[in-house]
């Protein structure tokens, strides 16, 4: 089923339309919001309730979703790529609450991201290297600061020789790749069966021989799984929000606990101190720029049930500072032949 816009969209349409636009939201039908450039603007579109419904039950037809009072909450992909997620009383006080994400740079490649200042070009080169070397690679921050846009651009920068599978609660990564499986997570249905997370996505994806696989948002007890997966020498990457690549490890670190009363911080700390090699945190300023503020390496080491990590490049706000962080791994950058001294220690 093809996705007509101005059928399904009706009043929300020319947001839709409008490539400067990354976001639209309603409140309620007299409240709808944009994001433009990072920042938010309140239009002066007026609808009833009855169109804010219309539009919602015609972007749903496609995604096979449901809304109801039993599934108060939705979050759906459109064909275009971009993400839908409504909520509706009584979760809400009155109104439906609608987000739709268009993610505008899901294509891009790093090289696209330098030109675009998420990164200077020895980051990229970095990154590039990273990836081919089969680094495990965790990109941190808050929302919309461009997390999966990153981790888009990172797993173009995968060989093409290699077989991946993407895990996600909703089908937003795009990996132009030949060899790729894409799968989601599923609601359970009207007798609450059925349901499909992504602890069991993650246990299915390594029974369908991938070279590395991607999690699209890790939030709960299946950071375990993906933690397991990685330290049995398979690389992946993934996306948690946090604040900094610290407290990316400190929550990658905690989360695991949610799988049971047997698991303990004396073992997730070495798995995560193994199994985790990069942290690419990025953030949204308040001029609405979208930029890597971070590269942080993990050592491997771990203490006092922490596993340690070093800055490899800090944004100051001006330019990016070299940390003291040390290339992790640098057998596997010498096994592909990248040049680590022509760029690593600038």
């Amino acid at each position: 089923m093809d996705l007509d816009i101005d059928i399904t969209f009706g009043a929300i349409a020319p947001f839709m339309n409008d490539p400067t636009i990354e976001e639209v939201w309603i409140n309620s039908p007299e409240r709808i919001f944009i994001a433009r450039a990072g920042k938010s603007e309140l239009t002066n579109l007026l609808l009833t309730a009855e169109e804010v419904r219309n539009i919602v039950e015609r972007a749903l037809m496609w995604g096979g979703r449901r809304l109801d009072l039993s599934h108060p909450f939705v979050d759906a992909r459109l064909p275009d790529g971009s993400r839908l997620h409504v909520a509706i009383p009584e979760i809400t006080a009155q109104h439906w609450a609608v987000n739709i994400r268009k993610h505008l740079m899901r294509n891009m490649s790093l090289n696209d991201l330098v030109k675009r200042g998420v990164m200077n070009p020895l980051i990229c080169t970095a990154l590039t290297y990273s990836v081919e070397a089969g680094l495990n690679i965790l990109v941190s921050g808050g929302t919309q600061a461009g997390k999966t846009t990153m981790l888009n651009a990172l797993a173009g920068a995968i060989p093409r020789t290699e077989r991946v599978v993407t895990i996600e609660e909703v089908f937003e990564l795009s990996p132009q790749l030949p060899d790729v499986v894409q799968m989601q997570t599923r609601s359970a249905n009207l007798q609450g069966e059925g349901e499909i997370p992504l602890r069991r996505l993650i246990k299915e994806s390594l029974r369908m021989r991938p070279s590395r696989i991607i999690v699209g948002e890790v939030r709960e007890a299946e950071a375990l799984d993906l933690l397991i997966a990685l330290n049995s020498g398979l690389p992946g990457m993934g996306t948690l929000h946090a604040n900094s690549p610290r407290d990316a490890i400190v929550k990658l670190q905690t989360l695991p606990l949610l799988a049971g009363e047997n698991i303990s911080h004396k073992f997730i700390a070495p798995t995560v101190a193994s199994a985790i090699d990069l942290i690419v945190h990025v953030s949204l300023d308040n001029q609405g720029a979208r930029r890597i503020k971070e590269v942080a390496a993990v050592t491997g080491r771990y203490e006092n049930d922490r596993a340690e990590i070093e800055t490899l490049w800090l944004w100051n706000g001006q330019d990016y500072e070299r940390g003291i962080g040390a290339l992790p791994h640098p057998d596997k950058f010498a096994a592909i032949g990248a040049p680590v001294a022509q760029w690593w220690h600038q």
